[in-house]
Order: structure tokens, then sequence, then C-alpha cells
């Protein structure tokens, strides 16, 4: 059985092999990676890349001052918005008139 402390997910698991033959399970922290947009996948631009830098900033310095700052790049963000725009601003039955 593992040590309590190395069960978490947040440890990357590696498989080693050692001088001796052996292979072992070591337990690495994971790399930093940059946040990405949740619809195209692109990089974030606005928010910090590191996790040590993002847990010493408060709240409104880890992602821009936006709706959906931090979850969707500017680009994607126009897109639905449009979206939304287009499906509830403008009624189906705007040229037609009931009389």
């Amino acid at each position: 059985m593992v040590r309590p402390m190395y069960r978490s997910r947040s440890l990357k698991r590696v498989v080693r092999r050692t001088p001796g033959g052996r292979v072992v399970v070591h337990y690495e922290r994971r790399e930093n990676t940059p946040m990405r947009c949740g619809r195209c996948g692109a990089i974030l631009s606005g928010v910090p890349i590191k996790d040590r830098e993002r847990r010493k900033l408060p709240k409104t310095a880890k992602r821009p001052e936006r709706m959906f700052g931090g979850v969707l790049c500017p680009k994607c963000l126009r897109e639905v918005l449009k979206e939304f725009v287009r499906k509830n601003l403008v009624s189906p039955t705007a040229g037609s008139s009931t009389s």
C-alpha cells in the first residue's frame, strides 16, 4: 500500500527502472500548463501560467475582468454572444403581421 500522501491524483505516476533492474513507481509533481479556452482550446492570455503565481494572486488578478474571463478566449466569447443575441433577440415572427 502506498503512503497516503502519494494517493493524490495531483501527483503524476512515473515508471522508472532502477539500476538493480526493479521497476518502481515515482510520484512527481505535474508540470505547469497554461490555461486554455473551454471551447477552442487556445491558450488564454491574461492568465498566469505558473501554479505558484496563480495561488498567490487574488481572484481578480487570476483572470481578465470580462464575461467568461479565464474560461473563454475573446474570439469564442464574441461568437457565443453573437449566437445568443441572434437566437434570443430576433423573434421568428417579426416579418408577419396578424390581422
